[in-house]
């Protein structure tokens, strides 16, 4: 099965910027939609941007015009660009595939983000 590895995070001040990456062990070609979550303390996981494998994307409006969100079948890699940073933004973010709003795949460890304000 493929397994996902999340890298990337760290601290930052608000306002600033980081780009998250996530490694799969194997082939993504089968995976039409693949995303990134974001978890913060007390909070229910949340699907934070998707991409399918022909490019057209999707944002939750808290991070629309700030969050790029792609992916390199060739690699087995998506990426999470993020500009603009919110201390709302802090949390676990997780990368995973998914259909009908099912994560497909076991979550990896997850890459923490922290904005400072």
């Amino acid at each position: 099965q493929v397994q996902l590895v999340e890298s990337g995070g760290g601290l930052v001040q608000a306002g600033g910027s980081l780009r998250l990456s996530c490694a799969a062990s194997g082939s993504i070609l089968n995976f039409i939609h693949m995303g990134w979550y974001r978890q913060a303390p007390g909070k229910q996981r949340e699907l934070v941007a998707r991409i399918n494998s022909g490019g057209s994307t999707y944002y939750v409006d808290s991070v629309k015009g700030r969050f790029t969100i792609s992916r390199d079948n060739a690699k087995n890699m998506v990426y999470l660009q993020m500009n603009s940073l919110k201390p709302e933004d802090t949390a676990v973010y997780y990368c995973n595939a998914y259909k009908v709003g099912v994560a497909l795949l076991p979550w990896g460890q997850g890459t923490q983000v922290t904005v400072s304000s």
